[in-house]
């Protein structure tokens, strides 16, 4: 597989990544063993970047994760911390996060945390520079090797990508999500900082297996986070009304090559914007983990494929989100 630089970490990722929210449960039940038949799938097929977060099933991603790398050294293991107390800015502390990444060491079974990401805090703590100087703190005291951020916000991403210490940046990504193109991504490249490219397939609206009689589990966030009742609206299905979403998935389809699956496709789009340095799907089962890391070895898209990317997004997408990330 091929691999990008994390240049402020001094470290490499294969292009395709594994992220980790679903092994906590928040997508409908995975059992432990179908967790780590997935994380094994991936890996093989050339997965060296691991995402995850401290409040994915309060912990149990994290522990899985743990349990799997035991025996697979040589992973990079990215976590996130913040989003486990209130969204207040004064909760962002020294002490909270040594706490933090206390439990996060001991869940993952690590001296050393690779990577930790501020978890799309309140958008006063970009600024802060106390936070700043605490997160450089950890880093002395080598509870972690470096950090960076989970973003919502374009300015927010922007204002980090500033800081000398952060290392990377975690946006929200993909065919429906194109603003980070503009500012974002030019600006992290400069700077050396990797972009880590969540949410490429919108919740799986952008694998193309849905459509208007589909359901979802009562603890799928596909379902409670629908409108935002639980966390950013932004997070769940990009934003992107659910409808919308599938008339655009609709449009799209005839752009995609031969010997392509539709959320081949997606994952391609991400993996061809200059400035990504790994992109994270999720997988819940191996054959899926396997189909994602299959995008690394496929030929970029064509201009004109690109091109009718960004007449659905403009024409569909674009009224509804961009404005608002």
């Amino acid at each position: 597989m091929e691999n990008r630089s994390f240049r402020r970490m001094g470290r490499t990722a294969g292009v395709v990544g594994l992220g980790a929210w679903q092994l906590g449960a928040d997508w409908g039940e995975v059992s432990e063993s179908d967790a780590h038949e997935t994380l094994q799938a991936a890996v093989d097929a050339g997965v060296t970047f691991i995402d995850t977060a401290d409040v994915y099933g309060d912990g149990r991603s994290e522990q899985i994760i743990g349990s799997f790398i035991k025996t697979r050294p040589g992973l990079t293991v990215a976590t996130k911390m913040g989003r486990r107390v209130p969204q207040e800015p004064a909760n962002y502390t020294l002490d909270n996060f040594r706490a933090w990444t206390d439990r996060s060491r001991a869940n993952l079974g690590v001296d050393t945390l690779d990577l930790v990401q501020l978890h799309t805090p309140p958008t006063p703590v970009f600024s802060s520079d106390a936070v700043f100087d605490a997160l450089d703190t950890l880093v002395e005291e080598k509870r972690i090797k470096a950090y960076g951020v989970s973003v919502e916000k374009v300015d927010e991403a922007l204002t980090a990508i500033a800081r000398p210490g952060t290392a990377s940046v975690q946006i929200i990504l993909n065919a429906f999500r194109l603003k980070p193109l503009e500012r974002v991504l030019p600006a992290a490249a400069e700077a050396g900082v990797g972009i880590i490219a969540r949410v490429p397939l919108a919740s799986g609206l952008l694998s193309g297996r849905y459509d208007e009689h589909t359901t979802f589990a009562a603890n799928d966030h596909r379902n409670y986070n629908r409108h935002g009742a639980s966390f950013d609206v932004g997070e769940t299905f990009s934003g992107v009304d659910y409808e919308t979403g599938l008339e655009a998935v609709r449009r799209l389809r005839p752009l995609v090559p031969e010997g392509y699956t539709m959320a081949q496709f997606a994952l391609r789009w991400v993996l061809d914007q200059p400035g990504v340095t790994v992109v994270i799907p999720g997988a819940r089962n191996p054959s899926q983990a396997t189909a994602n890391a299959a995008v690394a070895d496929l030929p970029p898209l064509t201009d004109a494929a690109k091109a009718g990317v960004r007449e659905v997004y403009d024409e569909l997408i674009r009224p509804q989100v961009h404005d608002k990330w």
